[in-house]
C-alpha cells in the first residue's frame, strides 16, 4: 500500500513536519507517532492532544476521531493535520449574571459538554438545559421571528412582531444543536453563552437542598414574571416583590424600609409599576416574610411561581387556519413536560390540550409545523412557522426525559401500578397456574336496615305449614391469626428496599450465629518467643476488631432507634437501611473474629465458650431488632427499644468477656441515672402542658399541645433507650454522636412543646411552670451531654499543665504588644504570676507523689527555675510599666519573658510529650477503628457494585489497609503499655505514618465506587465509613507530626533495641529448635518464607547501603530514617528464617539458618552501633574503615542466611562443579581425539540436546518448588560435564591450532553463560517478584542455546544442513515454554503488532516450508539449510507474537488484576546498569575512546533524573 505524506503542524509552537504513514493507520497510532518523533509535539498529556483538519471556513473543519482510520478521512498528499490541543476555555453565563469558564472538549458535541459544564457549576440533571448564542454573526432583519417576513403584507407583519414583543415568545431565542460542536455552530473562544433552562421536568424537586438550581430556578422565574412572559395579577405581582425584597434586603425593617426605598422596575410587572399604593403592598408582603432565610425566600419565590397556569410553558407565535374560513389567524403553541397547548394570545387562556402521550408523530418543514394524533384526532393539527425544527426538538427533548426517567424506575404490578396486588393460585395437580390481578379499592358505607319484610310464595307442592319460633341469642367468636398478606395496604418502594435489606442482614445475622457453633482449629503452636509474641499480637488485633465492630453495632442499632421515632411517612428508609446493613456487616466480621480469640483464648477454662455464648446472645438480639423493625411487622414500639436495650446489654457482656469494656460501671450508672433525670424532668414538663390542655379552648390549638407533649414524651424515653444501648461503647465517637443526636431531638421536642402552650394559652402562670419545667428538662440535658464530652478528657493533670502553659505563652506575647501601656502591662504581669504558680504548685504536687526521687528531684529543680524566672519577669515588668520610655528596660522585659517562656517549656515538656502521645494513641485507635468498618462496609457493597473496575481497585485497596492495621493496633497496645518506652513511642509514630498512604488511598477508592453501588443502603454505609475514615486519617497525620517533633530523633536507638529484641528471638528459637519444639505460626509455609526472606534480604542490603552512606555524609535526620528502615527489613528477615527453620524437615538446615541469621542480627547490631558512633565524628577515617569492615561482614552474614535456603546449596555446588569442569579448557594444548569423527560429532550434538533441554527444565523448576531447582541445577551440571567433555573430544578433532583455539572459545562462552543461566536461576527463586527477573532469565536460557548453536555450526560446517537443522531444534525448544503460562509480557509489541507479526510471520514460514520441501527434493543443499534457518526465525517469531497477544487479551479481561506502575521504570534502571558496566569495561581497555565517558555520564544523568522525579 502507498504510504500517504502528510504535513503535520504542531499548532503551539507553528512547526509543520512532513511525515509518512499508511492509509490504514489510526489516528491513535498517527497521533502516537507524531509525539515520538517530534520533540516539540511531547508537551502535555496525550490524551489532551488530537489531529484537526483545518479548512477555509472555520466551521468545517473537523477533529478526526482516535478510533478511525486515516482513509476514512480521504486525505491526498500534501494536505495539512494540526496536532493541537482539543481543550479550549469557554466562558458561560448564569442568568444571574455571574460567569464562570469552563474547560471544555472542542471535538465533542453540546450534548456531550453540558454533562462537563453542569457539572462544574453543580446540577445534576443536565438533559433539562441548554445554552444560548446571545450573539449573532448575521443580523436579524427586522422583523424576523417565528414567522418569515412577506414584505407584500407589511400591515400584518407589523400587527406580528408588535405581538411577539409584547408576549416574550421563546422563538427569538438562538439555542444551540444539542448534535453538533461548538466550531460546527460558530461559537467563538472568546464568545459568551448563556445557560438557561430549557425543560420544565423536574424542577419541582429543587428546593433549599440544591441552592445552585434554585437560584438559577429563581433568577429565570423572576425575569419572566417582570417581563410579562407569566401574566400574574396585581395581588400576586405584590407578593412576588416582597418575596424578591426578603431576598436582597433581608428582614424587614421599620425605618429603612419605607416607600421611595425601591426601584419598581425591578419588582413589578410594568403594567402596575403606577398603581397607587404598590410600594407599599410589596412592603406590607416583605414585612409578612419575618425572619425567612434568603434561600426560603427563594423557595417560596419559585414555589408560588409554579402556581401560575403559564408556568413550565415554552411559547411560539404561530399562525393557524381559523374555523369555517380561508384566514390565517396568530396564535400561541405552548409545549410542557405533559402536552402540547393552544393558547389565546391575548389572554394566555388554554383552548385546546393534547397529552404528550397522544402525539403519534409531528414533522416540520421550513414554513410548517404539523402533528398528528393517530386515533385521538380526526385531522392533523398545522401551523404556519419559521421555527418548526425549534418545536420540533422541544417535543423530542420532554420524550427523550420522560423516557429515560422510566427506564430507571423499577416497575410494578401491571402497567405500572404500583397499589395493585399480584395473587398466585395453583390449579390442581396440573402445571398451569393462574396469575391473577387484584386492586384496592375504596367503597363508601352504605346505611340500612336488615329487618326486611318477608315474602311468603307458594311451593310447588301446594301450601306448606310453617313454624314460629324465637330466634337464638348472639353469639360472638374472635379469630385471631395473621391477616392476608395480598389484602394489606401496599408497601412504598422505601420500605420495600428496607425489607430487602432487613431479610439480606437476617440471612447474615444467622449465618453469623451458625459460625459461632464452634470454635476455630488452630495448628499445634509453640513456645518461643516468636509464638508468643504472634498470640499477643493476634490477641490484641482481635480485641481491638471486635471492639470496633461492637462499637459499630451499638451506634447503628441508636441510628435506628432514632432514625424510626417519628411518623413512618417521614421517616428516611434508605438511613434504617444503612444502619441495619452496618449492623449486620460488622455482626458478619466480629464472628470470624471472635472464633480466632475464642480459640487463642481456649488455653483459660470455659473462656473461649464463654466468649462465643457471649456473641451469640448479641447476635439473637440483633435479630430481635430485625424482626421488630420490619414495616410489615406491627410491633408496638416499646419492642423495638427493648431489642436494642438487648442489644446494649450483651454488647457489655461480650467486651467484658474479651476484657475490652474500658467505661467503668460508675460512669455507665451515672449516665444511665442523667438520662433517667432527662426522662423525670421530661414528664414534668408533659404534666404542666397538660394543664395546659386543658384550659385551651381551640382545639386545634389544643391537639397541637397535646400532640407536642406526646412526642417530648417519646423522645425523652427514647433517649433512655438510646443512653443504654451505647453506654458500653461510649469511648467511640459514633456512638456519642447517636446520643448525642438523641438529645438534640428531646431539645427540639422540648422547644416546640412549649412554642405550643405559648400559643394555646395566655395564663402566664402556667406558662411560667411550663418555662421551668421545660429550663429543667434543658439543664438535665445539657449535664447528661456535657457528662458524655468529658469522657476523653479525664487526664486531670496534664490539663492542669497544659491550660498554664498556653496561658503562659499568650500572656507573654501579650506585654510585648502592650508595651507603653503601664496599666496593661501591670495586668498582663499579674495573670502571668497567677498561671506561674498554678503550674509550680501542680509540679510540686506531682513530685510529692513520684516515687522516683530522681524524678521527683528534676520536677522539683524546674519548679524552683520557673518561679525564678517568673521573679525576674516581675521585676522587669514593673521597671518597664515605671518607664515605658526607657529602652533598657523594654529589653530586660523581653529577655524575661524570652527565659520564662524557655523555662515554661522545659518544665511542662514531659506533660505535654504526654499529651501528645495519648493523642496520638486516641487518632490511631480511631483511624484503625475506622478503617475497619471501611472494609466491612467494602464487602458488604461488592454484591451490588455494578463497576467491577473500581471494585477490584476498593479490594485491592483494603488488602493494603488490613495488613497495616495489625502494626497500627500494636504500636497503640505498646505505647499503652510502657508509657516512658521512647522505642514504643516511635512505633507508634511509624506505624501511624505508614498507615496514612493506604488509608487515603483506600478512601479515594470507596469514593471512586460509591456512585456505582446499585444498593442504596450498601452505597450511604459505604460513603459514611469513608468520610469518618478521611477525618481520622487527618487527625492521625496531625497528631503524628506532632508526636514526631515532640518525641524527637531516636531512631538509631530505637533501632538497635529491635534488632537486639529480633537477636534474643532467634537464639530463643534456636533453643525450641534443638528440643524439636519449633513450629511454624499459622499461614506459613517453606516456600513463603524462603520468598519473603529472599526479597527482604535485598532490602536489608539496599537499606544498609543507604545507612552506610548517610553516615558517612553525617547526617544524622536520614541515618535515622535509614537505620528505622533496616530494622523493619531485619524483623521481616528474622520472621522468614524462623518460618524456614520451622517449616524445614532437616534439622541441620534449620540449625544453621537460625544460626546464619542470628550473625546477621549481630553484625547488624554492630553496624547500626558503629554508624551512630560515625556521626559524632563525620570527618574521621577509622570511623569509617571500622563501618566499611562491619558492613562488609554483614553482607557475608546476609548472603549466608541466603544460601541457606532450600534448593540454593545445589545450585551454588552445580555454579562450583562448572567453574572445576571449565579449567579444562585453560590447558595450552589438548591431546588429539582418538575417536572418528563422525562418533565424535554425534556424541556432541547428543550433549547439545541434552543441555539444552537442561537449561529449560532450569528455567521451568524456577516457578515451582525448591527441590525442583536443586534437583535441575544438579542435572544441568552433570549435562554441562557431558557437553564439555564432547566438545574437547571435538576440538582435538581440529586440524589446525586455529580451528581448535575457535571450538576452545565457543567452549568458554557456554561455560560462561551456563554460569549466568544458573545465577539468573538462582536470583529469581530467591526473589519471584524481582523486577525484570524472568526477562532476565529467559535472556540467560537464549544466551546458551546461541552459545550452543555457535559450536555446532564450527565443528559441523562440513556437514552443510545438518548444522541449521540441530540449530533450528534448539531454538524452538527455548521458545515452547513461552505458550504454558504467558502471564508475562514477552516484547514491547502492540495487540495490533502482535496480529501483524503473527501474519507476516505465517507468510514467511509458509514460503520456507515450501522452499524446504522443493529444496530437499532437488538435493539443493545450502538453500535448504537457509530455508530451514528462515523457517526457524519466523516460528519463533510467531510464538514470540503469540504469546504476548495472549498476554495482552489476559490482561484485558475484566476480571484480570491491574497492575500498578511503580515509582520508578524497572526496565530503564536495568538498562542503565547495563550500560554502566559495559562503559565501565570499556573504560579500563587503554584503548577506549572518549566516548565511552559519555555515555557513562548520560546513564548515570538519566539515573539520578529518575530518581529526583520518583523523589518528587
Amino acid at each position: 500500500m502507498v504510504a500517504l505524506s502528510l504535513k503535520i503542524c504542531v499548532r503551539h509552537c507553528n512547526v509543520v513536519k512532513t511525515m509518512q504513514f499508511e492509509p490504514s493507520t489510526a489516528v491513535y497510532d498517527a497521533c502516537r507517532v507524531i509525539r515520538e518523533r517530534v520533540p516539540e509535539a511531547q508537551t502535555g498529556q496525550a490524551s489532551d492532544y488530537g489531529l484537526f483538519l483545518s479548512d477555509e471556513d472555520p466551521r468545517k473543519g473537523i477533529w478526526l476521531e482516535a478510533g478511525r482510520t486515516l482513509d476514512y478521512y480521504m486525505l491526498r498528499n500534501g494536505d495539512i493535520l494540526e496536532y493541537k490541543k482539543k481543550q479550549r476555555p469557554q466562558k458561560i453565563r448564569m442568568l444571574d449574571g455571574s460567569v464562570k469558564t469552563v474547560m471544555v472538549d472542542d471535538s465533542k458535541t453540546v450534548g456531550e459538554l453540558l454533562v462537563t459544564i453542569c457539572s462544574r457549576i453543580g446540577i445534576t440533571n443536565y438533559e433539562e438545559y441548554s445554552l444560548i448564542q446571545e450573539t449573532v454573526e448575521e443580523k436579524k432583519e427586522e422583523g424576523t421571528g417565528t414567522l418569515k417576513k412577506d414584505r407584500t403584507l407589511l400591515r400584518d407583519e407589523r400587527k406580528m412582531e408588535k405581538l411577539k414583543a409584547k408576549l416574550h415568545t421563546d422563538d427569538d431565542l438562538n439555542w444551540l444543536d444539542h448534535s453538533r460542536t461548538f466550531r460546527e455552530q460558530g461559537v467563538d473562544e472568546n464568545e459568551t453563552l448563556l445557560l438557561r433552562r430549557k425543560f420544565f421536568y423536574s424542577d419541582q424537586n429543587v428546593d433549599s437542598r440544591d441552592p445552585v438550581q434554585l437560584n438559577l430556578l429563581y433568577v429565570q422565574a423572576r425575569d419572566d414574571i417582570l417581563n410579562g412572559s407569566h401574566p400574574v395579577s396585581f395581588e400576586k405581582a405584590c407578593e412576588f416583590g416582597g418575596f424578591q425584597a426578603q431576598i436582597q434586603f433581608g428582614p424587614h425593617v421599620e425605618h429603612k424600609h419605607k416607600p421611595g426605598f425601591l426601584d419598581l422596575k425591578e419588582f413589578l410587572p410594568k403594567e402596575y409599576i403606577k398603581q397607587r399604593g404598590a410600594e407599599k403592598r410589596i412592603f406590607q408582603e416583605h414585612k409578612n416574610c419575618g425572619e425567612m432565610s434568603e434561600i426560603e425566600a427563594k423557595v417560596k419565590y419559585v414555589k408560588l411561581a409554579r402556581s401560575l397556569r403559564t408556568y413550565g410553558v415554552s411559547f411560539f407565535l404561530v399562525k393557524e387556519k381559523m374555523k369555517g374560513k380561508n384566514k390565517l389567524v396568530p396564535r400561541l403553541l405552548g409545549i410542557t413536560k405533559d402536552s402540547v397547548m393552544r393558547v389565546d394570545e391575548k389572554t394566555k387562556e388554554v383552548l385546546q390540550e393534547w397529552p404528550l402521550t397522544t402525539v403519534k408523530r409531528w414533522a416540520a418543514s421550513p414554513k410548517s409545523f404539523t402533528l398528528d394524533f393517530g386515533e385521538y384526532q380526526e385531522s392533523y393539527y398545522s401551523v404556519q412557522t419559521t421555527e418548526g425544527e425549534q418545536i420540533s426538538q422541544l417535543i423530542a427533548g420532554y420524550i427523550d426525559i420522560i423516557l429515560k426517567k422510566k427506564q430507571s424506575k423499577d416497575r410494578f404490578g401491571l402497567e405500572g401500578d404500583e397499589e395493585s396486588t399480584m395473587l398466585e393460585e395453583s390449579v390442581s395437580p396440573k402445571k398451569s397456574t393462574i396469575l391473577q390481578q387484584q386492586f384496592n379499592r375504596t367503597g363508601k358505607v352504605e346505611h340500612g336496615s336488615v329487618a326486611l319484610p318477608a315474602v311468603m310464595r307458594s311451593g310447588s307442592s301446594g301450601p306448606e305449614t310453617f313454624n314460629i319460633g324465637s330466634m337464638p341469642s348472639p353469639q360472638q367468636q374472635v379469630l385471631v391469626g395473621q391477616m392476608h398478606r395480598g389484602h394489606m395496604p401496599p408497601l412504598t418502594s422505601a420500605q420495600q428496599a428496607l425489607m430487602g435489606t432487613i431479610n439480606t442482614s437476617m440471612h447474615a445475622v444467622q449465618q453469623a450465629q451458625d459460625d459461632l457453633s464452634e470454635l476455630d482449629s488452630l495448628p499445634p503452636l509453640g513456645q518461643d518467643m516468636a509464638s508468643r509474641v504472634w498470640v499477643q499480637n493476634k490477641v490484641d488485633e482481635s480485641k481491638h476488631e471486635i471492639h470496633s465492630q461492637v462499637d459499630a453495632i451499638t451506634a447503628g442499632t441508636a441510628s435506628v432507634v432514632n432514625l424510626t421515632a417519628g411518623d413512618p411517612a417521614d421517616t428516611d428508609y434508605t438511613a434504617v437501611g444503612c444502619a441495619i446493613t452496618t449492623i449486620s456487616s460488622n455482626l458478619t466480621e466480629m464472628s470470624k473474629g471472635v472464633k480466632l480469640l475464642a480459640a487463642l483464648m481456649d488455653d483459660e477454662v470455659g473462656s473461649g465458650e464463654d466468649l462465643l455464648r457471649a456473641a451469640r446472645t448479641l447476635a439473637g438480639a440483633v435479630s430481635d431488632l430485625l424482626k421488630a423493625v420490619q414495616p410489615t411487622s406491627g410491633e408496638p414500639r416499646q419492642t423495638v427499644l427493648t431489642a436494642a436495650g438487648s442489644i446494649g446489654q450483651a454488647s457489655g457482656d461480650l467486651l467484658r468477656q474479651i476484657g475490652e469494656n474500658e467505661t467503668d460501671e460508675r460512669f455507665q450508672d451515672v449516665l444511665m441515672s442523667l438520662a433517667k433525670a432527662v426522662a423525670n424532668a421530661a414528664a414534668m414538663l408533659v404534666l404542666k402542658a397538660k394543664n395546659v390542655a386543658q384550659v385551651a379552648e381551640d382545639t386545634v390549638l389544643q391537639n397541637r399541645v397535646i400532640a407536642a407533649a406526646t412526642q417530648c414524651a417519646l423522645s425523652t424515653s427514647q433517649l433512655v433507650a438510646c443512653a443504654k444501648v451505647v453506654s458500653p461503647t461510649i469511648s467511640s465517637p459514633v456512638c456519642q454522636e447517636q446520643l448525642i443526636e438523641a438529645g438534640k431531638l428531646v431539645d427540639r421536642s422540648v422547644e416546640n412543646c412549649v412554642r405550643a402552650c405559648q400559643a394555646a394559652t395566655d395564663d402566664s402562670e402556667l406558662l411560667k411552670q411550663v418555662s421551668a419545667a421545660a429550663s429543667v428538662v434543658s439543664q438535665a440535658l445539657h449535664d447528661l451531654l456535657q457528662h458524655v464530652r468529658q469522657f476523653a478528657s479525664r487526664g486531670e493533670p496534664i490539663g492542669r499543665y497544659d491550660q498554664a502553659t498556653d496561658t503562659i505563652m499568650c500572656v507573654t506575647e501579650s506585654i510585648f504588644s502592650s508595651m507603653g501601656d503601664a496599666g496593661e502591662m501591670v495586668r498582663q504581669a499579674r495573670v502571668l504570676a497567677q498561671a506561674t504558680s498554678d503550674l509550680v504548685n501542680a509540679m510540686r504536687s506531682d513530685a510529692e507523689a513520684e516515687i522516683d526521687m530522681e524524678n521527683s528531684k528534676k520536677l522539683l529543680a524546674a519548679a524552683k527555675l520557673l518561679a525564678d524566672s517568673t521573679a525576674r519577669m516581675v521585676e522587669a515588668a514593673k521597671g518597664a510599666a515605671a518607664n515605658p520610655e526607657n529602652e533598657d528596660q523594654q529589653q530586660r522585659l523581653r529577655e524575661a519573658a524570652e527565659g520564662l517562656r524557655v523555662a515554661t517549656n522545659a518544665a511542662a515538656q514531659n506533660a505535654i510529650k504526654k499529651k501528645i502521645v495519648n493523642r496520638l494513641e486516641v487518632a490511631a485507635k480511631q483511624a484503625a477503628a475506622a478503617a475497619t468498618q471501611t472494609i466491612a462496609a467494602s464487602q458488604n457493597a461488592a454484591v451490588s457494585n455494578k463497576n467491577p473496575a473500581a471494585q477490584q481497585q476498593l479490594v485491592q485497596s483494603c488488602k493494603a489497609v488490613a495488613d497495616h492495621i495489625p502494626q497500627l493496633v500494636q504500636g497503640v497496645r505498646g505505647s499503652q503499655a510502657q508509657a516512658e518506652d521512647l522505642s514504643a513511642q516511635l512505633a507508634l509514630i511509624i506505624s501511624s505514618q505508614n498507615f496514612l498512604q493506604p488509608g487515603s488511598k483506600m478512601v479515594s477508592s470507596a469514593k471512586a465506587a460509591v456512585p456505582t453501588v446499585s444498593d442504596q443502603a450498601a452505597a450511604m454505609q459505604l460513603s459514611q465509613c469513608a468520610k469518618n475514615l478521611a477525618t481520622s486519617l487527618a487527625e492521625l497525620r496531625t497528631a503524628s507530626q506532632k508526636a514526631h517533633e515532640a518525641c524527637g530523633p531516636m531512631e538509631i536507638d530505637s533501632a538497635l533495641s529491635t534488632v537486639q529484641t529480633l537477636k534474643n528471638e532467634l537464639q530463643d528459637a534456636k533453643m525450641a529448635a534443638v528440643e524439636s519444639q519449633l513450629k511454624p505460626l499459622p499461614g506459613e509455609t517453606l516456600e513463603k518464607c524462603a520468598q519473603d526472606l529472599g526479597s527482604t534480604s535485598k532490602a536489608v542490603g539496599s537499606s544498609m547501603a543507604q545507612l552506610l552512606t548517610c553516615a558517612a555524609q553525617g547526617n544524622e535526620h536520614y541515618t535515622g530514617v535509614a537505620a528505622r528502615e533496616t530494622a523493619q527489613a531485619l524483623k521481616t528477615l528474622a520472621q522468614a528464617a524462623r518460618g524456614v527453620a520451622a517449616s524445614t524437615s532437616d534439622p541441620a538446615a534449620a540449625h544453621a539458618m537460625l544460626d546464619s541469621a542470628r550473625d546477621v542480627m549481630e553484625g547488624s547490631a554492630m553496624l547500626i552501633q558503629e554508624a551512630k558512633q560515625a556521626l559524632i565524628a563525620p570527618g574521621d577515617a577509622e570511623s569509617q574503615q571500622r563501618l566499611a569492615q562491619v558492613a562488609k561482614a554483614v553482607s557475608h552474614s546476609l548472603n549466608n542466611c541466603v544460601n541457606c535456603l532450600p534448593g540454593q546449596k545445589d545450585v551454588d555446588v552445580a555454579l562450583k562443579s562448572i567453574g572445576e569442569s571449565s579449567k579444562k579448557l585453560l590447558v595450552d594444548s589438548l591431546p588429539p581425539s582418538t575417536k572418528p569423527f563422525q562418533e565424535a560429532q554425534s556424541e556432541l550434538n547428543q550433549a547439545a540436546a541434552d543441555l539444552n533441554q537442561s537449561a529449560g527444565e532450569v528455567v521451568h523448576a524456577t516457578r515451582g518448588q525448591s527441590g525442583e531447582l536443586a534437583a535441575a541445577s544438579g542435572k544441568f551440571s552433570d549435562d554441562f560435564d557431558e557437553f564439555l567433555d564432547a566438545g574437547i573430544e571435538m576440538a582435538g578433532q581440529a586440524q589446525t591450532k586455529e580451528d581448535q583455539i575457535q571450538v576452545i572459545g565457543n567452549l568458554k562462552n557456554i561455560s560462561m553463560a551456563s554460569s549466568k543461566l544458573l545465577l539468573a536461576a538462582k536470583s529469581l527463586s530467591v526473589d519471584p517478584g524481582a523486577p525484570n527477573a524472568k526477562n532476565l532469565l529467559a535472556a540467560a536460557a537464549r544466551a546458551v542455546t546461541e552459545s550452543i548453536n555457535q559450536l555446532i555450526t564450527l565443528c559441523t560446517q562440513q556437514a552443510p544442513g545438518q548444522k541449521e537443522c540441530d540449530n533450528a531444534l534448539r531454538e524452538l525448544e527455548t521458545v515452547k515454554g513461552m505458550l504454558d503460562n504467558p502471564n508475562e509480557p514477552v516484547s514491547d509489541l502492540s495487540y495490533f503488532d502482535c496480529i501483524e507479526s503473527v501474519m507476516e510471520n505465517s507468510k514467511v514460514l509458509g514460503e520456507s516450508m515450501a522452499g524446504i520441501s522443493q529444496n530437499a527434493k532437488t538435493g539443493d543443499l545450502p538453500a535448504f539449510g537457509e530455508c530451514v534457518g528462515v523457517a526457524s526465525k519466523a516460528l519463533c517469531g510467531l510464538t514470540e507474537a503469540a504469546a504476548q497477544a495472549a498476554y495482552l487479551v489476559g490482561i484485558s479481561d475484566p476480571n484480570s488484576q491491574a497492575g500498578h506502575q511503580g515509582l520508578v521504570d524497572p526496565i530503564q534502571f536495568a538498562r542503565a546498569n547495563q550500560a554502566i558496566q559495559m562503559a565501565c569495561q570499556n573504560l579500563v581497555d587503554p584503548g577506549s575512546s572518549p566516548s565511552q565517558q559519555c555515555v557513562l555520564k548520560g546513564a548515570r544523568t538519566g539515573l539520578c533524573g529518575v530518581s529526583e522525579a520518583a523523589y518528587e
